[in-house]
């Protein structure tokens, strides 16, 4: 079983910057993929970005130029840089990692961590 762990979230101003973290632990032979959603109150949860094992990356167009996603490879540790925060990013952020254990894929998420920017 893999177990999430995010942290970073919190209160900013519009303009500031945020920078999120999730780690990864339990019994995982290799990470693909690993990513984030948000979901805004009321509204469906979307990508944000994904990176894959290779550090190639995906982002959602509404992020592009603002975020960064980055991760750890030997810390199993995902992170998103955000900057130039906007109040229509307010949301609650969740990791999402693909993981393998003995051939088998599985999908994981985080609790989620809020993220509240004002204007």
């Amino acid at each position: 079983q893999v177990r999430l762990v995010e942290s970073g979230g919190g209160l900013v101003q519009a303009g500031g910057s945020l920078r999120l973290s999730c780690i990864a632990s339990g019994t995982i032979d290799s990470i693909s993929v690993m990513a984030w959603y948000r979901q805004a109150p009321g509204k469906q949860r979307e990508l944000v970005a994904l990176i894959r094992s290779d550090h190639t990356t995906t982002y959602a167009d509404f992020v592009k130029g603002r975020f960064t996603i980055s991760r750890d490879n030997a810390e199993n540790t995902v992170y998103l840089q955000m900057n130039s925060l906007k109040p229509e990013d307010t949301a609650v952020y969740y990791c999402n990692v693909h993981s393998r254990l003995f051939a088998r894929e599985y999908v994981s998420w985080g609790q989620g961590t809020q993220v509240t920017v004002s204007s």
